[in-house]
């Protein structure tokens, strides 16, 4: 939802608590697709003076 025409916050925030609610809930995560920190990390690579 697109609020930025608001200036008022506490305005905003009641429109956006709304449109939440109203929302379609999300479905689930698909099988197999981690999120945070059970997210697979990517090793470094080694650092030091370059072969070439």
């Amino acid at each position: 939802m697109n609020t930025k025409h608001i200036t008022d916050p506490a305005e905003r925030k009641r429109l956006k608590r709304t449109a939440r609610k109203n929302a379609p809930p999300k479905g689930k995560r698909p099988e197999g697709v981690d999120r945070g920190s059970q997210k697979r990390t990517i090793r470094k690579a080694s650092k030091g003076q370059s072969k070439r």
